[in-house]
């Protein structure tokens, strides 16, 4: 990252006040002009936030042996994979990042399969940040003159997964990091950071790349492809990466919001309604994520493989 911009920040929003449209208005602003913002005074309980961090340092602490009884290989379930970088096989180098990634089916799904070592915290974080990701859906659909927000949630929210990350600390950071530059597939993405630092946001229409500092109690929201896709390129998911730390091992956890796999996803008919020309087709969710996951992060590429 040669272009960092030291003197910019992405936008913050108090969402003390739900009734206050300004609110919404920032919100739909910066899904536009930014493609990723943070929230504060959420409603999500500081020590739910805490305690799912505190969950995925215990989770990336046990022994090998333990944790390695979810990889890939060895996982009770294809809903919890224990991995290491994005894709290794298809990777030139990898990145300096261990994952677990949890599929939300059900509560008793979850229970029976879901590491002992952080579930609880994991299923309390998604089910204490529902009503927030909801209440952040229904102001940007209403951006774009969707009103039946109970008709398009289970297309907009209809599957959930939760990673927690660990980056442990880097003997030689200028070397590698810690993931590389992508934009994500979800409808939105609730970012949970710790107090290290290091994820970084690509600014739109440039090369140059913007830190997303830690502010206690905050929550990263970004939008994601899909959420891109259906609003017919309005809101931006945009290019992000995680750098390399050569003094602190950092967590993070992620809950992805998306469509569900056999959902079909394409520019919103609210959208189009006026005459806007569609940049994107509709395609098989399911299709769109495979093609993510054939390659290396290498920015946001994939996104082409939805325009018509």
């Amino acid at each position: 990252m040669t272009k960092v911009l030291d003197k910019e920040s992405i936008p913050v929003i108090d969402m003390s006040n739900l009734d206050d449209p300004n609110v919404a208005d920032q919100i739909a602003n910066a899904a536009e002009k930014w493609g990723f913002f943070q929230i504060v005074n959420h409603g999500v309980p500081i020590e739910v936030l805490e305690d799912v961090r505190e969950a995925a340092r215990r989770f990336f602490q046990l022994p090998a042996e333990e944790k390695i009884k979810f990889s890939q290989e060895n996982s009770p379930t294809k809903n919890v994979r224990f991995g290491t970088s994005f894709i290794p096989k298809a990777e030139k180098a990898l990145e300096w990042k261990d994952y677990l990634s949890l599929f939300y089916v059900s509560d008793e799904e979850s229970s029976a399969f879901w590491p002992a070592a952080c579930k609880n915290e994991a299923i309390q974080f998604m089910k204490k940040s529902e009503f927030v990701v909801k209440w952040l859906l229904q102001a940007l659909m209403q951006k774009l003159n969707v009103d039946d927000m109970d008709s398009k949630q289970s297309l907009l929210m209809g599957s959930k997964r939760i990673n927690l990350n660990y980056y442990p600390i880097c003997p030689n950071p200028e070397l590698t990091v810690g993931v590389g530059r992508h934009s994500d597939v979800s409808t939105l993405t609730f970012l949970l950071q710790d107090n290290i630092g290091g994820l970084f946001v690509g600014k739109m229409e440039t090369d140059a790349w913007i830190h997303v500092p830690p502010i206690s109690g905050s929550i990263v929201i970004n939008v994601g492809d899909a959420l891109q896709i259906m609003s017919n390129g309005k809101y931006k998911s945009v290019e992000h990466r995680v750098a390399a730390n050569g003094s602190n091992n950092r967590v993070s956890v992620p809950i992805f919001v998306n469509p569900r796999p056999g959902d079909i996803i394409g520019p919103l008919a609210e959208v189009l309604k006026n005459g806007e020309k569609a940049i994107y087709k509709q395609v098989l969710y399911s299709d769109y994520v495979k093609h993510f996951f054939r390659k290396g992060h290498d920015g946001k590429e994939t996104i082409d493989f939805a325009k018509i």
